[in-house]
């Protein structure tokens, strides 16, 4: 009988999730049963992940709401289009990716973690860009929050799929659930 402990020598290899880790459920859920590891930013992982990736999710879906509320508070100009135009990318972006709070996996979930750390230098810079940093300070404030506490979370958060979405040549593939 082989009793050697097998580690995965990929992060997107099947492990097996035994009954007891399976049934941990909810935002905080960081077991292997929260879904199939990401693949490390850049090829390598610079942080040490501690926040879920479902909390992750709800703060995605928190933070462009906000830049989008902001939009529609704001004075027609640049700066509400672009506050709009950046709240509405979020929505769908976390909307569109392979993670448990989405309505549909199709954004891989480095993809979606790349993305992260440009809408945040996004939202952060609007204001600055688009004259709102002239006409109002709480929008200001909303977006430099909302983009620095993104940015800061997708440094920390262990990214997590459902499915194990992939490009391959513009191709989804489904390396099915962990342990499966």
């Amino acid at each position: 009988m082989d009793t050697t402990h097998h580690e995965p020598k990929h992060p997107r290899e099947l492990a097996h999730v035994p009954a007891s880790v399976s049934e941990r459920k909810g935002l905080f859920d960081k077991s292997a049963a929260a879904g199939i590891p990401a693949m490390p930013l850049l090829g390598k992982l610079p942080l040490r992940r501690r926040i879920p990736q479902n909390l992750h999710s709800v703060m995605d879906y928190k933070g462009a709401l906000m830049v989008a509320g902001v939009g529609l508070l704001s004075n027609p100009g640049a700066f509400r289009t672009a506050s709009l135009v950046l709240g509405c990318s979020g929505l769908g972006v976390s909307l569109l990716t392979d993670y448990r709070l989405s309505l549909l996996k199709l954004i891989p979930i480095e993809v979606h973690e790349a993305i992260d750390h440009v809408w945040s230098f996004g939202v952060i810079a609007a204001p600055f860009l688009f004259g709102g940093a002239r006409r109002g300070r709480w929008a200001t404030w909303v977006h430099v929050l909302v983009g620095a506490s993104t940015l800061v979370a997708s440094l920390f958060t262990d990214y997590r799929a459902q499915r194990g979405v992939q490009w391959v040549q513009g191709q989804p593939t489904d390396l099915g659930p962990v342990g499966g």
